[in-house]
C-alpha cells in the first residue's frame, strides 16, 4: 500500500540537502499505534516500510538548501503492512500538522494511491536513492563499503536482499532464483548521503536509477511496497513500476 502526503506551511520553506532522518521522524511521530511505533523503532532488522524523496514544485536552490518558494512539499510512504498505512493515515488525520526541523507543516491531503498492475517483467525507476553495501577486509579490520551499478554484485545483493525481506515478512522460503534484477544503465546519477543517528553522521553513496524487474509477480509487488536495497525505512529504494510491453 502507499500514499501521497502533501504539506504546506505559510511561507517559504528551507529544507536541508539532507532530510531523510527529517521525514523518518514524522513518520514515527505519525504512527497511530504507539506500540507499533515503539516496535519498529527498536527493531534492529527490517522495518518493512520505505519513502520517497521530496517533491518541490517550486524550489530554488541556495548554499544552505533548497527553498520551497510557496512552503509546498510532498512525498510517498510504502508499506506491504497494511496496518501501518492505515496507523499513518489516522495519525495524519488525528493531528494535521507536522513539525518540520522546528517549524510548523500542515497536512493539506493524504492520498492513498491505487494498486499497480503487476507483470512479470517491469520496468524501474527509482523515486529515492538505491544504497547496496558489503564487508571489505582492510587492514586486519571488516569495513562496510557502498558497491556501484558498475558491479553485478549490485544486482545480486539486490535480489538476495528483496528475497531475505519478503520471506521473513511473510515467513515463507522464496530462492533468488525467482527474480532476476538488472539495468539498461540509460540513467544512473549517484548522490552522496549523510545519515544522522544518535549525533553521529554516516555518508554513503547512493544512486537514482533505472532498473529492470523480471520473475514472480509476489516478489516484484514487494518491492514497490518495500522499497529495494538497503535502509529502506531511512527513505532509500523507493521505485516506481511501469510496463515494459
Amino acid at each position: 500500500m502507499r500514499l501521497k502526503i502533501l504539506l504546506k506551511s505559510e511561507k517559504s520553506l528551507l529544507i536541508p540537502f539532507n532530510y531523510n532522518h527529517i521525514l523518518s521522524s514524522i513518520i514515527y511521530n505519525k504512527i497511530a499505534d504507539l506500540e507499533l511505533a515503539k516496535e519498529l523503532h527498536s527493531s534492529k532488522t527490517f522495518k518493512f516500510f520505505t519513502f520517497s524523496q521530496l517533491n518541490i514544485p517550486r524550489r530554488k536552490m541556495v548554499k544552505e538548501g533548497i527553498i520551497s518558494k510557496n512552503g509546498a512539499v510532498n512525498f510517498q510512504i510504502s508499506s506491504p503492512n497494511e496496518h501501518l498505512i492505515k496507523s499513518l493515515v489516522e495519525g495524519h488525520l488525528d493531528n494535521l500538522s507536522v513539525n518540520f526541523k522546528g517549524k510548523e507543516l500542515f497536512v493539506e491531503k493524504i492520498e492513498l494511491l491505487g494498486e499497480v498492475e503487476i507483470e512479470k517483467h517491469m520496468g524501474v525507476k527509482t523515486i529515492s536513492p538505491i544504497i547496496v553495501r558489503t564487508k571489505k577486509e582492510v587492514d586486519g579490520k571488516l569495513k562496510t563499503w557502498d558497491i556501484a551499478p558498475s558491479e553485478q554484485k549490485f544486482y545480486n545483493s539486490l535480489e538476495n536482499n528483496l528475497v531475505k525481506k519478503y520471506n521473513q515478512f511473510y515467513n515463507e522460503e522464496r530462492t533468488n532464483n525467482e527474480i532476476s534484477i538488472s539495468s539498461p544503465m540509460t540513467f544512473v546519477k549517484r548522490k552522496r548521503i549523510t545519515i544522522e543517528k544518535d549525533n553521529i553522521k554516516t555518508f554513503h553513496r547512493a544512486f537514482m536509477m533505472d532498473l529492470d524487474l523480471e520473475g514472480d509477480l509476489d516478489l516484484i509487488k514487494f518491492a514497490y511496497d518495500c522499497g529495494l536495497g538497503e535502509k529502506n525505512s531511512l527513505g532509500f529504494g523507493m521505485v516506481d513500476l511501469h510496463s515494459l510491453k
